[in-house]
Parts: structure tokens; sequence; C-alpha cells
């Protein structure tokens, strides 16, 4: 694959992502630090960030391999001349010179110029203008827009980097932002903690060295604690982790994901929009039957359709059918055409005795009622288009009442066997479904009733609509008919800023503004070269079902790296604050680091590794940050208060410091248990399971490896305080709860 146009990290990328982390970097200096003091049973956790470090590195390099594979099946390809010869190649193997063969739905993989033909392109993935141009011969096109209509030779002036779309790309690079909730809150707390831990470390060192007169192995120590334990240090790892495994478990299923942060941008839209053709229904058109309007006309119809179809440069599905049903004829020449386009909807030729024929929705040929066996047909669903002998068209613009209709042309295309489960999945999960099409809106109604679309019924033809409506009928129907390019993407705006994250699906040029425009976009992968490229998400399989399971996938990513980070973030409070005390009381942190890397793994690393592969399609509700914080600082809070009456009690009542040091360390130990249980709530039999073993898990290995931890066994004293300040610090993370939520009601 072309490095320049690769879709996933290098990597080195992936490697320099992994290691070269703020927090890494963190944490090998407290490691260095505790190294030259010689506290190396404490240099325990740095073993565990490599480890971290290794499994990152190796899911996302498998993620990476199973997306190059797919994406080799998605890679567009082009029909070229070369050395006389007419060649079927990828577009990575176009090169200057080549002779360019371009026709509707194609995607200008090279800056060139037009020697034959015409074209119509849509420039605006380049220009953000929606409106086609016109090429002709010796007009150039530029790489990155897409062929609307017509068909061409085109001779490439440039390949690679010296692309004009190239160009932009590497320009919107050095622009383009991480749209990911997770990374950029985790980059929040990055900044935040970094902020800190400088100022704080230097201050706890200065304190116990020079006012405490501690030695300078203590020092470090009790310094090295309390910074590890502002590092939420695996979370970053678990989204990693979680995204490079939905990506993987995607890849299987055939879907190519070209946006690392889609799945998390899909687990949050509660609007999904979806194109008829080819994605509600399988795209497998076919002519049904030919209704005729008029038997008298001068030339069978037949045989106009023969001429028409053997001269016309479209080649849409639509077209195909056309082809396949009514044989080609050349009882006639053809002295002009105008090729089929989403704006005109409509596409014609002029034969050389004279007449005009159009073909195309029944809207643009036809401003009085249609008969009523052709409006039954389409109150069932059925695609109608309209046949007819045009007066004149000037500029490319046809008045219906200059058409003389000869025929009604009816084509079936059958609904996806899983459409209706797909459809039903996401209105449980309470995702909106909105149909967007350029068919006639009774057509495109029946379909999305078929399909099991709520208020299928509640259908607008958007040809009546003007833009300043937009926003009010957005709201207010599911169904939308007739519906321009430009419209499309007007639609999307107008749901995002009634606060909704929306979907986009398409297969088409038609759609690329739509899909642009969209928090979310997804392509058919028997879609468009164009639509394939410019979206995030593309089904090779071109099966829309398989969105439920990318939903899901997205939803147990954010949702189960939430409820982690509501445990990690509670070491991280309570270390903030105890620092901030211990500064402010010129006391040492009353743990060392060995005790922070077993609350690390036990309690943070081993519930949270397996809470993230768990199935978790709920809804999404919150903000990331704000959710994990409100849910980890009532037991931060807890933790804290009850350390300060530990330590209180130990000055009004002399206690055996080894067992005051237990205590508060046991404490600290529950609570976060605490923590982990709220997370795993409502339990099954997993999250049972992690409950019960972390618990276990903790507190025998305090026992087991007491000396190592620098604790003393547990008196029988000690152990009746800890249970009575264990009951102390739930009753103060209970009120602290009920605060912060009346709080945030508020």
């Amino acid at each position: 694959m072309n490095k320049e146009n690769q879709i996933t990290k290098t990597t080195g990328q992936i490697f320099k992502d992994n290691i070269c982390t703020l927090f890494n970097l963190f944490n090998l200096l407290i490691a260095i630090a505790l190294a030259c003091v010689g506290a190396w049973s404490n240099m325990f956790f740095i073993l565990i960030i490599a480890v971290n470090v290794c499994i990152g590195i190796v899911q996302e390099l498998k993620a990476k391999k199973l997306v190059e594979e797919l994406s080799l099946l998605s890679m567009p390809t082009a029909d070229v001349i070369r050395n006389n010869e007419k060649m079927h190649i990828s577009i990575q193997e176009v090169e200057d010179q080549d002779i360019l063969l371009l026709e509707s739905g194609n995607q200008i993989c090279a800056d060139s110029v037009i020697i034959s033909g015409e074209l119509e392109v849509n420039e605006s993935l380049l220009t953000g203008e929606s409106d086609p141009i016109i090429k002709k011969e010796g007009d150039s096109l530029l790489s990155g827009s897409s062929v609307i209509s017509g068909k061409c030779q085109a001779k490439v002036l440039h390949t690679g980097s010296e692309n004009y779309v190239s160009k932009i790309a590497d320009e919107v690079k050095k622009l383009k932002k991480v749209n990911s909730e997770l990374m950029l809150s985790m980059r929040k707390v990055t900044g935040f903690t970094g902020w800190l831990i400088i100022p704080l470390g230097v201050l706890l060192f200065l304190e116990a060295y020079f006012l405490r007169s501690n030695s300078l192995q203590t020092a470090v120590v009790s310094t090295a604690a309390g910074l590890l334990g502002m590092l939420p240090k695996g979370l970053v790892l678990l989204i990693s982790i979680g995204l490079a495994t939905g990506i993987v478990r995607l890849s299987k299923q055939k879907v190519l994901v070209q946006d690392l942060y889609s799945l998390e941008s899909l687990a949050h839209v509660d609007i999904i929009c979806l194109d008829k053709t080819g994605t509600i229904t399988e795209g497998k058109m076919q002519v049904e039957n030919v209704i005729m309007l008029d038997d008298d006309f001068k030339i069978p119809f037949s045989t106009i359709m023969g001429v028409f179809l053997g001269n016309t440069d479209d080649n849409n599905a639509t077209f195909q059918a056309m082809k396949d049903y009514f044989p080609e004829a050349d009882e006639f020449q053809v002295t002009s055409k105008i090729p089929f386009s989403s704006d005109r909807k409509w596409s014609a030729v002029t034969f050389d005795h004279g007449d005009i024929f159009v073909i195309g929705a029944p809207e643009k040929l036809c401003d009085k009622e249609l008969p009523e066996e052709v409006r039954h047909e389409m109150k069932d669903g059925k695609r109608i288009l309209l046949a007819g002998v045009a007066n004149k068209i000037e500029d490319k613009t046809l008045c219906a009442s200059e058409v003389k209709l000869l025929a009604a042309i009816i084509i079936s295309d059958p609904i996806r066997k899983n459409a209706i489960s797909a459809i039903s999945y996401f209105h449980n999960q309470d995702v909106d479904v909105k149909v967007i099409s350029g068919d006639n809106p009774v057509t495109v109604s029946a379909v999305a009733a078929k399909a099991g679309i709520k208020d299928a019924s509640s259908f607008i033809d958007m040809f009546t609509v003007s833009d300043t409506d937009i926003p009010k009928i957005a709201k207010e129907y599911s169904v939308f008919g007739r519906v321009t390019p430009q419209q499309k993407k007007h639609l999307i705006s107008a749901m995002q800023k009634e606060g909704h994250s929306v979907a986009m699906t398409g297969d088409g040029v038609n759609d690329l503004l739509a899909m642009k425009q969209a928090d979310c976009s997804i392509a058919m992968g028997n879609g468009s070269d164009a639509a394939r490229q410019t979206a995030q998400l593309v089904l090779l399989d071109s099966d829309f079902s398989v969105l439920k399971n990318v939903l899901a996938e997205g939803r147990r990513v954010v949702n189960n790296v939430t409820k982690s980070a509501g445990v990690f973030f509670i070491k991280t409070i309570y270390s903030v604050l105890l620092c901030i005390i211990c500064v402010l009381l010129n006391m040492d942190f009353p743990f060392i680091p060995i005790q922070i890397t077993l609350i690390d793994l036990a309690i943070e690393g081993y519930p949270s590794f397996f809470i993230s592969f768990e199935p978790n399609d709920t809804k999404v509700k919150g903000k990331f940050l704000p959710t994990a914080l409100k849910s980890a600082a009532p037991n931060a809070i807890a933790i804290t208060l009850c350390c300060i009456i530990i330590g209180a009690a130990s000055f009004i009542v002399p206690n055996d410091s080894e067992q005051t040091a237990l205590l508060m360390y046991l404490t600290v130990g529950m609570l976060g248990i605490v923590g982990v249980i709220k997370s795993c709530m409502p339990f099954n039999k997993l999250r049972a399971f992690l409950a019960v073993t972390t618990t276990i898990g903790f507190f025998t290995a305090v026992l087991l490896f007491h000396k190592i931890l620098k604790l003393p066994l547990i008196s029988m004293n000690t152990l009746l305080l800890f249970v009575g300040i264990t009951v102390i610090g739930i009753i103060i993370e209970r009120i602290s709860a009920a605060l912060i939520t009346k709080v945030c009601k508020h």
C-alpha cells in the first residue's frame, strides 16, 4: 500500500504513540530517582508500565494488519489506457501520461486534463462548493473531485504527492485535531496532573529532606509514592486496547474502520440517517413492468429505449436494470446527450430525426397527477421512472409541461433481509432512524414502512421546502424524499444544531456533502469510489445491518472506559489531595511506591481490564470526564477524610506507627474496592466475580506480601478500627455522592 495514502498509523507511529507519552516520561523519571537511591523493591511499577506498553503495541499492530488487509478490498481502482492497451489497475499504480477512462461515480485519482468527452464533476471535497461543474475537452480535472455524470478520457498530469488533493491533505493534516472525547479528556487530565506533579514533587522532596531531615532515600521514596498516585497510568492503555479490540472484531465482519475514533463517534449517535437505495434496499434493481401512457407514438417504445440505452453514458444501478430489460437498438443516431445527475434527476438524448427523448423522476417530467395504476405502484414502494419526448431543452433546463409522456417504467428493489431487525435494534437503543433519499417521497415512505421505521408515514417532499424551513422540518419528519445533495447536508446540520449526534450512510457522489457534515460517515462497499474514500466506516459487504455491531462496539468502549475511569480517578484525586495536605502540614506522604503499585494492579488494572471486553450497548449518557470524576469524587473524598481522621487520632491517642500506616492503607484499599463494586453494579456473573476476586485478591496480597509492602501483620485492635473506619468511610462516600448529585442537578 502506498505509504502516502495509508489510513492506519505506521509501525513507527504505533511504537512512538505507546512509548513516548507524558505519563510514561513521569514514570520513567520517578523510576530513575528510585534507582539512584537504591529503592529497588519500589520500582516494580516500571515493569507493569512496560507490560502495558507491550500489550498496547501488540493490539494496535494486530488491528493495523487487519485494517490494511480490508482496505485492499476497498481500495478504488481505475480504468486506464497505457501503451494503447486498456488496463484495470489500482489507483496507486496510475502513472503520469496514462489515459484515465472516467464515468459517473468515479473519484478522480490524479490531476489530469480531458482529451475527449464531457463530465459534470463535484469538487465539494476540495472547495466546499456543491454546485456541479461542467468540464469539457481541454479542461483540467483535480484529484479528489468526483464524477457526477458523463464520460471522458483524460491524460494524467500529476500523481502521488504532486496531486492537488495531496497538497491540500498535507495542510489539513497539520491542522486536523483528534475527534475523540476520550483522548481529549485524557489530554486534559495529563495536562492537569503535569501542571501539579512537578511543583508538588519538588515541595514534598524539599520538605522531607531539608525540613524533616529525612534520609535521601526516604525523601525520594515518599515523594515518588505521592507522584505515582496522581497518574492514572493504565487508562490511556485501556482506551487504546478498547478501540483496537473493536476494530479487530469489526474487521472480522468485513467492516473497514478508516478512522480509529469513529467507533467512539458512533457510540454517541442518537440519529442515523439512511439512504434508501442500496442501504435499506439491496440495490439490485430490476425492471418489473412498463405501463404505456401513449400507445400511438410513431416509434415503438422498446426501439426508443434500445437506442437511448445504447448511447447513454449513464451506468448507475437503475440504468443497468433498464439495459437488462430492454435490448439495445441502432435504428437511428444520437446527435447529443445530457447525462443523468442527482440534481437534475433526468437524462436526455437528441435523435438525428429531431426528437428529444427524456427519462427521469416523475416530479421532473410530469406536472399533473399520475394515472392510478402508476400511483399504486409508487405506494407499494416501487421506483417509477417516466419516459417521454420533450419539445425543447435549454441550458440543461427541462419544463415538465413541455414533455409528452410515453411510458412509466416500474423498477423494484428488494429490502435487505436484515433491514427490519437492524432498524428494530436502533429503535430499541433510542437511536432515531430517518430516511433521506432523492426518490419520490411516496415511494421512500412505502419502503421505510416495510423496513419497520417508526413514523414512516410522516414524510415530506423536499422539492417544496425552502432552506429556511429545513431546521423545522428536520425535527418533524422521519422520511425525506426528492432531496438534493445540498439539502442532505442542511438536514444533517439542522439535526446537529438541535444537539443531536448524527450518522449518515451513503453510497453515491450525491451523499458526499452530507457524509462530510455528519458526526460519523458510513459508506456501502458497493458504492462509488468517492463515497468509500470519504467515509470513516466502510461496510464491505454493503449490509448496513452490521451497523448494530458497530454501534455496540463503540458503546462498549465508551461505557466500559467511563466505568473504569471512575475507579482510576479515585487514586488520582485522593493522591493530589493528600499531597497538598502533606505539603501544608509538612508531613511524609503516608504510602510508598510498592503499595501504590498493588492498588494499581489489584484494584484498578485487574477488574478494569476484564470489564473493558464486556458487551455493553446501553445508551451513552453524559460526557466522559465529568461522569468519571463524578463517580470517583465521593470515594476519593471519603479516603482523604478517613486518612485525616486516622492521622489525627494517632496524635490524640498514641498508637503503633506501623499499625497506623497499615490501618490507613487497608482503609484506602477497601474504599477503592467500594468504587470497583460500584462500577460493577448491576451485577452479572462476570462483574460479581470481579468484585469478589478484587476484594479477596487485594487483602490476600497484603497478607502474603506484607514484608515486601513494608507492612506489619494486622493486630486485633487494628482490625476492629479498620471495620469501624470503613463504615465511617462508606457513610462519607454516600453523603458525598448525594451532595455531588444535588449540586450537579442545580
